[in-house]
């Protein structure tokens, strides 16, 4: 589960990480009676779930009121990758010296939380890693001891030189990961960490994802869940039991097992083709798990081939073949549909594929180079 920018702030200040002022605005006319008459620098700021806003137009600098509801207007509304921006944050801005960016994220090659810190902050860290590895510090944290703070101001140490910068930054790491544990989270970020003239240290850009399977224990944060069509559709998968992701090509996927649903969209890659969807039916029999399958699947409007490849072990696939029928007689897709079925009753589940005219094929190669050149048809 991800939060916006203006929630993770929310959270900053409960935990005594200090932030500029701002408040969240969903129109226009909200901007107009929440912000003040007065000269103040302030910055307007898109909330939306993804990374690159400030290249994308969806972060503005204003110095008075009516410049402030100029620039909400232009973000208000606006695409950003996608998405649109229906709600913005607008916050005091603040003169800075220097950027830092700090995260922390769970590592499964160390089996704990690591904390990263970089000079390189105000750009994504992905780019940082990618171009200059060696300017990004890590450090494990021992998950019965925590962040102490002797280890927080050893890391502090790494970016700032002025003792009082360094008590600033290091009380905020601590702080940030205690924020980290108590909410369950599974990714916080502070890009960029800032350092003011006036030599403040503050968070003025956030970002934190949350464990979904712990959320049950943190009500406080699923409060803030807002969920997108496509998160509506995972959560929906879910709870008929099936595993979903949205992705962004146009091959629809639907496979039994996460390994075999995992080879399948390194199969399409191969070819050259793109996987819509990370689409896994699990271990059971039952043909209406099929029939929502594909309801989900072809609700997508950027599939335009589907390849379903199914491995019968507890799955059986003529259930899987009547299940597909089923779905089919009742959606009425005009998509084109490749079918791979192996493993147990697969002569009986092809034979029932065979009577609807589907095209089926024997090997996974074949099923995502069939799937591929029908997507271009």
């Amino acid at each position: 589960m991800k939060i916006h920018e203006y929630q993770a702030r929310i959270l900053f200040k409960k935990y005594g990480i200090p932030v500029p002022e701002g408040f969240v605005c969903h129109s226009v006319d909200e901007v107009k009676q929440k912000v003040s008459d007065d000269d103040k620098l302030r910055v307007i700021k898109a909330q939306v779930h993804v990374g690159g806003r400030g290249k994308a137009g969806g972060v503005k600098l204003a110095n008075t009121k009516a410049e402030t509801i100029e620039k909400a207007e232009q973000i208000l509304g606006m695409d950003i990758k996608g998405l649109t921006v229906d709600k913005i944050l607008v916050a005091d801005a603040v003169d800075i010296e220097k950027e830092f960016y700090v995260g922390l994220i769970n590592d499964r090659n160390s089996k704990s939380v690591t904390l990263m810190v970089s000079a390189e902050g105000g750009v994504e860290i992905e780019e940082v890693a990618k171009v200059s590895p060696e300017k990004i510090i890590k450090m494990p944290i021992d998950p019965t001891m925590g962040l102490m703070d002797w280890q927080a101001r050893k890391i502090a140490l790494k970016l700032f030189s002025d003792p009082k910068e360094v008590r600033q930054a290091a009380a905020i790491l601590v702080k940030l990961y205690q924020l980290y544990v108590d909410t369950d989270a599974s990714l916080a970020e502070i890009n960029p960490l800032v350092l003011t003239p006036d030599k403040r240290v503050l968070a003025i850009d956030g970002k934190m994802n949350f464990d979904d399977n712990a959320l049950y224990r943190q009500p406080e944060i699923l409060a803030m869940r807002e969920v997108s069509d496509d998160e509506k559709k995972e959560i929906e998968a879910n709870a008929k039991g099936l595993s979903y992701i949205k992705l962004d090509g146009n091959i629809g996927c639907m496979v039994n097992g996460a390994g075999l649903a995992m080879a399948t969209m390194d199969m399409i890659k191969l070819y050259g083709g793109e996987p819509a969807n990370f689409l896994d039916i699990g271990g059971s029999s039952n043909p209406e798990k099929v029939v929502e399958a594909m309801n989900i699947l072809l609700s997508d409007k950027n599939v335009e081939a589907v390849m379903i490849n199914i491995f019968g072990g507890i799955t059986r696939c003529d259930d899987v073949a009547r299940g597909l029928v089923v779905a089919l007689d009742k959606i009425k897709t005009d998509i084109p549909i490749v079918i791979r079925l192996s493993g147990t009753n697969a002569k009986e589940g092809l034979e029932i594929i065979r009577e609807t005219g589907l095209p089926t094929v024997e090997t996974m190669s074949e099923a995502a180079k069939t799937a591929i050149e029908l997507s271009k048809k």
